[in-house]
């Protein structure tokens, strides 16, 4: 187990005091943890296990964190999805703010054989079949516009992702991303959205 000095978890009092409490009829004399990590994706956010383990039992590489006379275990692999998570106690009970959410595409599946014929042909089969159905879940989808004479990729992002304030991160963090790493000859990936057309838009076309 690796104790941190820096905080991964956030915990409200009240909702400290609830934990503390259930966590104490757990049979026994060892000391229980709160295991807390990240179990899948459900919808647009993660899904979570919370569990009370003997302290014991975590392993060499899990981060221990001391919330008052709580111990709380978590998964290093967790550490970045669940830095400034905060439990607290929410209209239906013990609850999980946390300002973190999966990659646009997590979950995507990957191509499906081989992509085949032009450049400008993969990537419109990329854009369908792997890409696509991962954003589809946020409403939104991309489009090929073009591929210039430099390999540069132009796509048009519509539906919930037109004026989507991620736009930018759902285009560099995903879309490019899984492009480039599936298809080198791709030099880059450029969005030719109009966002300011968008349901709600992170900037808005000058006013005249």
């Amino acid at each position: 187990m690796r104790p941190v000095s820096d905080t991964v978890l956030n915990i409200e009092p009240d909702a400290l005091t609830q934990i503390v409490a259930i966590r104490d009829n757990e049979p026994g004399d060892a000391e229980f943890a709160l295991f807390m990590e990240i179990s899948g994706i459900k919808g647009a956010d993660f899904a979570y296990e919370l569990s009370f383990v003997p302290l014991d039992d975590a392993a060499d590489e899990d981060i221990v964190e001391r919330h008052g006379e709580l111990a709380v275990v978590l998964r290093e692999g967790d550490r970045t999805n669940l830095t400034g998570a905060t439990l607290k106690i929410g209209a239906e009970g013990l609850a999980i703010d946390n300002p973190n959410s999966p990659s646009p595409l997590a979950g995507a599946a990957p191509a499906a054989g081989s992509l085949e014929g032009e450049l400008a042909d993969q990537v419109a089969q990329l854009l369908e079949q792997s890409i696509n159905p991962g954003i589809a879940m946020h409403g939104g989808a991309a489009r090929l516009v073009s591929v210039d004479e430099k390999n540069y990729v132009y796509v048009e992002l519509t539906g919930g992702c037109q004026g989507c304030g991620l736009a930018a991160v759902t285009l560099k963090q995903g879309i490019e991303r899984m492009i480039i790493e599936t298809l080198p000859a791709v030099a880059g990936v450029v969005d030719v959205t109009d966002h300011s057309q968008g349901s709600d838009p992170y900037y808005q076309g000058s006013k005249k």
